[in-house]
């Protein structure tokens, strides 16, 4: 397998990403070719502090970088030999099975739907962001590719979300919910309602309307929701994990006696920290283009961008997107006597 990463995105650039490169490459041997996009002085000096000349690395030189400033669409239009934009065409080519980018989330989404369009049946693509519960994990989709979204785009969600959860999270048959004020199908936006009208007539394993205490105190598999309510759920998520374990610090070292506890409750607190450490989830797949994208956190580390090369490996070889045609086909077909067919 073949994958593209982008270089010179995320808030720490190649020092992280080429640092998570050179040990995925360690640790991956399935990884077949690892284009590193971006420039190429920049990689070539981060590669040597690693001692890696791996033979499976290929540089592709790009002289132009997507800024956080930089509005999506104008960027990839504008900053054609961007890192992104040069990663993307990789997939485009067929040079590269996968991209990952830590970078701009908004110009990684319109570069890949632009270039690569999305799948038959998919308006428009949506993140899907795995989050630990009490024992497993759940799929959030959309965690912020699309904040404006229409009913139809949320059914497709679910759809999506179900395969990638069936396929690649290995649950037989996940259950769906649907975010909202309550648990009542009269309760919600009316967009929520719409979509609860939708998902009723689907053959998914659809649980209903479910609240946010929902989410770890009596989790689905499967949570679907628009991008702007994804986003806030997944980065409220991740800020309380955090701020968990520096209140637990702070009171557990308060005294020699609580000292001593928490010496003896070590290891249970790195387990938990584990897994609730967003690196070691890696990167978010953009289900619903016609190629593989992961995005990765911008804040993403070498460990983070090492495990955003393994989802994005894991991808390839579960071979998500045509799994995703066949339902949407599915769905098409078993309600084209009721409504018209998602397009």
């Amino acid at each position: 397998m073949k994958i593209a990463l982008d270089a010179m995105g995320g808030d720490f650039g190649p020092p992280s990403l080429v640092g998570g490169a050179v040990m995925a490459l360690r640790e991956y041997q399935h990884i077949n070719k690892l284009f590193l996009v971006g420039d190429s002085a920049k990689i070539e000096t981060e590669l040597k502090k690693h001692r890696c000349n791996d033979s499976r690395i290929d540089i592709v030189h790009s002289s132009q970088v997507v800024e956080m400033s930089d509005r999506a669409v104008e960027a990839v239009r504008r900053k054609k030999d961007s890192s992104v934009s040069r990663a993307v065409d990789l997939v485009k080519n067929g040079e590269a099975d996968a991209i990952v980018s830590a970078g701009h989330t908004g110009a990684a989404v319109a570069a890949t739907t632009i270039k690569l369009r999305t799948l038959p049946g998919i308006d428009r693509p949506g993140i899907a962001a795995v989050l630990p519960t009490q024992f497993n994990v759940f799929v959030l989709i959309d965690a912020g590719a699309n904040t404006d979204a229409r009913p139809e785009h949320l059914l497709q969600y679910a759809i999506m979300g179900s395969v990638y959860s069936r396929h690649v999270l290995g649950y037989k048959k996940p259950t769906v919910g649907l975010i909202s004020l309550g648990e009542e199908d009269v309760k919600g936006t009316e967009l929520t309602k719409e979509v609860f009208k939708l998902l009723k007539q689907t053959s998914l394993n659809f649980r209903g309307n479910i609240e946010g205490r929902h989410l770890f105190e009596d989790p689905v598999e499967v949570v679907v929701c628009d991008g702007f309510v994804g986003n806030v759920i997944l980065k409220t998520s991740e800020s309380i994990a955090v701020a968990i374990f520096k209140w637990l610090k702070h009171e557990l070292t308060r005294s020699r006696a609580r000292q001593a506890g928490a010496y003896l409750a070590r290891d249970a607190f790195r387990t938990i920290k584990k897994r609730t450490n967003y690196e070691e989830y890696g990167g978010m797949p953009l289900l619903g283009v016609s190629g593989i994208c992961i995005i990765a956190h911008g804040a993403s580390s070498p460990l983070a961008i090492k495990n955003a090369l393994r989802v994005a490996a894991e991808s390839i070889e579960q071979q998500v997107n045509p799994h995703i045609v066949e339902e949407i086909r599915r769905y098409n077909e078993a309600t084209a006597p009721l409504e018209p067919a998602l397009r």
